[in-house]
């Protein structure tokens, strides 16, 4: 059984490196950042978990974009890999396979023609949405073998006073 490179994946932290993102990922061989990382902190802790593939988000700019690219093609286990934040920034090259981008704060894996388009959502506590996320993919022999969404829990908002507080499900 071929059992390939396991591939995390995410997106809009944020600043924020939330401690269900390594029981998320489990043994992983590679991470893809898809930019709004939010700080150099960010970045060192994903490093530290697996060898990292990141790109700067609009947010990051105000960082100098951190030392990042704004679009990344890298591949993996001989998938193609093109990585941006906003998806208006994408320019996949020919062979292309995968598309990661972030931004919206919505979860996504789709196949279009012969690109899947992957977003894991957001894993930070900055934005509207309700749960935080990241994907999980499975490459082996030039192919995508699975890609899933992982739920991390709810949102943890930032309150008035900082502190962190629960987001409720109805709101």
């Amino acid at each position: 059984m071929l059992v390939g490179m396991r591939v995390g994946i995410i997106a809009d932290t944020h600043g924020y490196v939330d401690p269900r993102i390594g029981a998320a990922f489990g043994r992983i061989d590679a991470i893809v950042c898809a930019g709004d990382v939010g700080g150099a902190h960010v970045l060192e802790a994903l490093r530290a978990l697996a060898p990292l593939y990141a790109v700067y988000g609009n947010n990051d700019e105000k960082l100098g974009g951190l030392g990042l690219p704004l679009r990344l093609d890298f591949a993996l286990d001989g998938v193609h890999f093109h990585l941006v934040h906003q998806i208006p920034h994408a320019q996949p090259a020919a062979g292309a396979d995968v598309v990661v981008f972030g931004h919206s704060h919505r979860a996504l894996i789709e196949r279009r023609g012969d690109l899947m388009y992957v977003n894991p959502g957001a894993a930070g506590r900055a934005g509207f949405h309700r749960l935080q996320t990241v994907a999980l993919m499975r490459v082996a022999g030039g192919q995508v073998r699975e890609a899933r969404i992982v739920e991390l829990g709810q949102r943890l908002a930032l309150g008035k006073t900082g502190a962190a507080t629960k987001r409720r499900a109805q709101q």
